[in-house]
């Protein structure tokens, strides 16, 4: 009802193929324990000791929260909903199902390293050659979620950490961009001449979702590549760090078209704080 509730088709679309994602994937993770609970005997999540229903059950929960390959429904879904519902979706619905991922004792971790890597790229890769800003943080979405399952099995505070990291740095540009009322990169040029104050704030904001050095969302991404060293898996520390590189550069699109850009035919309607009152 909150994504649908704006009764637009556009946003009844994105509800539908939001509902039939998550239906699939709480239908994989029923199969699953029942599967568990016949092989094993325990319902408990934490019980999970046969491969076939854990790995069953992980690739529900990645259907749920978005991660590469089974991402396809969140670009759309998130491109069909106004900015408040899409702030929702990409933050306050990843909770539950990486509370159940962190309980999961899965025996061979390859397998969240294989998905998280590969998000990573797909996140970062997708981006690219977008223009709405929705896609982008869809994208965006799926990279740093990628980053988080890298480490899950090895130290899952820092998940935890990066999490929390990335929900407060998503809610504020989500609210930038409503303030902003910009859903395009070339909506974001305009956007200086309405609010002058938050166009300041906003490329620091994005930069630190990118993950550059001074900024605060470098250090979960530092820490996640401390443990995989530390876990002796060098090359898959060496293709996430390369891989995130692709989405800082399309966070430096957004930061250029917000702070370095100035629109040659600006409306005088479209800069009230220079009007005298």
């Amino acid at each position: 009802p909150i994504l649908a509730q704006h009764h637009h088709p556009r946003a009844t679309e994105a509800t539908t193929k939001y509902f039939l994602a998550q239906a699939a994937a709480a239908a994989m993770l029923l199969f699953a324990s029942t599967t568990n609970a016949w092989l094993s005997g325990e319902w408990e999540i934490q019980q999970m000791v046969h491969p076939i229903p854990t790995t069953i059950i992980i690739l529900a929960l990645a259907l749920k929260i978005g991660l590469a390959p089974l991402h396809a429904w969140l670009p759309e879904v998130l491109q069909g909903l106004d900015l408040t519902s899409g702030l929702i979706l990409s933050t306050w619905q990843k909770l539950a199902p990486i509370a159940l991922l962190l309980q999961i004792n899965t025996p061979a971790p390859q397998l969240l390293i294989s998905l998280g890597l590969l998000s990573i790229l797909v996140g970062g890769w997708g981006g690219l050659n977008q223009n709405q800003l929705r896609k982008i943080l869809a994208y965006s979405s799926i990279a740093h979620l990628g980053w988080m399952m890298l480490v899950l099995q090895f130290a899952p505070s820092i998940t935890i950490m990066a999490l929390l990291i990335y929900i407060i740095t998503t809610f504020s540009v989500f609210l930038i961009f409503k303030v902003n009322k910009a859903t395009t990169i070339n909506m974001l040029a305009t956007s200086r001449a309405k609010t002058p104050i938050l166009t300041l704030l906003l490329p620091p904001l994005l930069l630190s979702l990118g993950g550059l050095p001074p900024l605060t969302g470098f250090m979960p991404k530092w820490l996640i590549l401390q443990e995989l060293t530390k876990q002796d898996l060098i090359i898959v520390a060496t293709m996430a760090a390369l891989s995130a590189l692709l989405s800082l550069y399309f966070y430096l699109r957004l930061s250029y078209a917000m702070a370095m850009t100035m629109v040659p035919n600006t409306i005088i309607n479209t800069i009230p704080w220079r009007l005298p009152s």
